[in-house]
């Protein structure tokens, strides 16, 4: 169980917001926390804890006027930490290339991959040829429809119809190294961990998941530990104290 660390920007900042409340529309945004420091300051912090595999995440769509603004922050966080962040948001088999180049570990795809609610295997198959397995990780971040953990893309913002399941994980593991699996419902919130979600994914094995969502203390924490059987690495944002959270940073450094 480690704990992956973020760098979420929007709007040209570092913040933290609460999941569900992203709208294109106006680049709007429930902010729980912005920062003072820039993207780059974090991955110096990392790097110098020694924490790899965190996840940049560029927030606003490549529409977006503040977008170019986000790509500069990403960019500096991955020159001052290569190899040691992955990059997400936008991402598709043209630019997966550069941002390797430019020192992510990975590249987190999902909008480029669901068309029509549907697996695009063909745009899946032109971002795996692109970068390599090696250097793929799907982000299956989902919200509960209909009592079932269903797929959401576009900032999260877009049912598909494919549900987070076991078969959902077999089909897709072959072309990637890893999962990243937002709770949207609860991401932000810091009120308490999808305990359905964390026990369905604890129960595939085949390739690293990361959870997100939730995480607001350390009975949380324990929680997806117990349920997980350490299985899970996770992810905390805004209820860290470096995100105006509780949980002390310095203590949640230890889990790598």
């Amino acid at each position: 169980m480690k704990f992956r660390p973020c760098i979420d920007i929007h709007n040209g900042c570092v913040k933290q917001i609460v999941g569900g409340s992203l709208n294109d529309q106006g680049d709007r945004a429930k902010e729980n926390f912005v920062s003072g420091c820039d993207a780059r300051y974090y991955a110096r912090m990392y790097k110098k804890d020694g924490l790899r595999g965190g996840h940049i995440i560029i927030l606003n769509p490549a529409s977006s006027p503040f977008y170019e603004a986000d790509l500069k922050q990403a960019r500096e966080a991955l020159a001052e930490y290569p190899g040691g962040l992955m990059i997400g948001g936008g991402i598709n088999d043209v630019n997966a290339p550069d941002m390797i180049k430019a020192g992510a570990s990975h590249v987190i795809v999902t909008s480029y991959v669901f068309k029509d609610g549907q697996i695009n295997f063909e745009n899946l198959k032109k971002v795996y040829h692109a970068v390599g397995r090696e250097h793929l990780v799907l982000d299956l971040s989902c919200r509960k429809k209909d009592g079932r953990y269903m797929i959401v893309t576009d900032r999260w913002q877009k049912f598909t119809d494919t549900e987070v399941s076991a078969e959902t994980l077999d089909i897709l593991y072959p072309y990637c190294d890893e999962f990243l699996i937002h709770a949207v419902d609860v991401e932000g919130k810091a009120s308490g961990i999808e305990k359905e979600l964390a026990a369905l994914l604890a129960g595939w094995h085949k390739c690293p998941i990361t959870y997100a969502g939730g995480i607001g203390s350390y009975d949380d924490l324990k929680l997806l530990y117990s349920i997980s059987n350490g299985q899970l690495d996770f992810t905390i944002g805004s209820a860290l104290d470096l995100f105006g959270g509780t949980i002390p940073y310095s203590d949640i450094c230890r889990f790598k």
